[in-house]
């Protein structure tokens, strides 16, 4: 099984997937916001990477984009295949989150970020 072989079990395509039904006007325009906001998120950055997060019973096909540093960000998007042409389109490197886990780089960043505004905190009390 390749890291992608769940896709195959999808019956869902771009177009019956996501915001609204197919040909959804409203739906089309907010999947293209999201391509474009990650698409700029991606580009004021390097080494990114994409993380295709399945749908499940709570939520919805999402992405995780992660940044050399560990900086990350997460969207919904309409279906695994839209996350696939999003990183081709993009030269990303894509991976299923289910499969290959999340990289450390993403925890570390989040420990540092609430080291930080605990930091924060504690100046603005006077500590």
């Amino acid at each position: 099984m390749g890291v992608f072989s769940w896709w195959r079990r999808s019956g869902s395509s771009d177009s019956d997937a996501g915001d609204g039904p197919a040909g959804d006007g409203k739906g089309r325009r907010a999947r293209t916001k999201v391509a474009d906001d990650l698409a700029e998120w991606a580009g004021r950055r390097r080494g990114v990477e994409v993380y295709v997060e399945p749908k499940t019973a709570v939520t919805e096909t999402s992405v995780v984009l992660v940044a050399h540093d560990g900086e990350f960000t997460r969207r919904r998007i309409s279906s695994p295949k839209a996350a696939q042409k999003f990183a081709h389109a993009h030269q990303l490197p894509i991976y299923d989150a289910m499969i290959v886990g999340y990289p450390q780089r993403m925890r570390d960043y989040s420990r540092r970020q609430t080291i930080l505004r605990e930091r924060e905190q504690r100046k603005a009390l006077g500590d």
